[in-house]
């Protein structure tokens, strides 16, 4: 990724975290609305799992810059979603979703250099996640 990417993604995850509860409620609104079926993933409390959700967003954004520091447990993450039961077609309604919360919280800010940041930013974690999946 390039620097204005980084600083894209990072910039505008610094103006959608204050609203984390939010956010993570649109985000597995609209995740459910696309794949009913993954709801029953989903067996804890859901303001719970928005808060891992949106802890886990917030370390890989502000590790951008270091990639490399995180892709084991990013990797470690894919591996878990194997036990847990997610089919590797979820990944692109994952993207999805992510992508419209992220339109929805920053209105006319998501623009399509912010889009294809964070695009490129979700490609990179879900194919590392993907490939360790593969690997397990």
């Amino acid at each position: 990724m390039t620097p204005e990417k980084i600083e894209a993604v990072q910039t505008t995850w610094d103006q959608v975290k204050p609203d984390a509860e939010k956010v993570a409620e649109l985000f597995y609104g609209k995740l459910f609305e696309l794949d009913p079926s993954l709801r029953s993933l989903f067996k804890g409390d859901m303001k719970e799992q928005g808060r891992k959700l949106m802890a886990t967003l917030n370390l890989a954004v502000t590790s951008l810059t270091r990639l490399e520091e995180i892709l084991p447990a990013v990797e470690e993450l894919g591996r878990r979603h194997v036990q847990y039961g997610v089919p590797e077609e979820s990944y692109s309604t994952v993207g999805e979703a992510l992508l419209w919360t992220l339109q929805q919280g920053l209105g006319d800010g998501f623009t399509d250099e912010v889009k294809e940041a964070w695009t490129e930013t979700y490609v990179t974690l879900s194919s590392a996640m993907l490939n360790a999946a593969h690997a397990a």
